[in-house]
């Protein structure tokens, strides 16, 4: 087991309410299910990143939680209602590793390997193997803002380059120059 992590008992959900465009756009073939937390998990871990590096991140619009499954209905083995009847507002406990991680982005915390086999057997149940993204809780990520007032001649300027500094704040930690 890592030692940098915490343990949080979450509620299992399968089709949760379409929130965004895309998911809405795919509802009609995919299948998800996401276990969620409650409390302030991500507002915590955005003011940890803005504070320690100085970078405002966009809070994820479903709150803390992990997708573990997002996949095609049709590669699911017709075994969808049955496991969505016995898993379906379960708690379960989901292990996490403290440390944020970047891919320049987005931030996210990480489900340790040692810490998926009860998540991989809900996703074995349906025929599923591993997920493409492994098991992860998003924190947020970072978006330039605008000033509308403050037209150039592409329309907008940035009021703040979050994107750039997200970016740069990445290089640093593969340099090690920052943890």
């Amino acid at each position: 087991m890592h030692r940098n992590t915490i343990t949080l008992r979450g509620k299992i959900v399968f089709d949760p309410v379409d929130k965004t465009k895309k998911h809405e756009a795919q509802g009609s073939w995919k299948k998800v299910a996401m276990i969620f937390f409650y409390g302030d998990l991500c507002e915590y871990y955005n003011w940890f990143i803005e504070r320690r590096y100085n970078l405002p991140l966009v809070k994820p619009l479903r709150r803390a939680h992990v997708s573990f499954i997002n996949d095609r209905g049709s590669d699911t083995n017709g075994k969808w209602e049955e496991v969505k009847r016995k898993w379906d507002g379960k708690k379960i406990d989901v292990t996490l590793d403290i440390s944020p991680r970047t891919n320049a982005t987005h931030w996210w915390l990480i489900v340790p390997e040692e810490s998926r086999g009860e998540i991989h057997d809900i996703r074995a149940e349906l025929g599923l193997g591993r997920p493409n993204f492994g098991l992860h809780m998003s924190i947020g990520y970072a978006k330039d803002t605008y000033d509308k007032d403050k037209l150039d001649t592409n329309g907008m300027t940035a009021k703040r380059m979050n994107e750039a500094h997200s970016k740069y704040i990445h290089e640093l930690i593969i340099k090690g120059r920052i943890e």
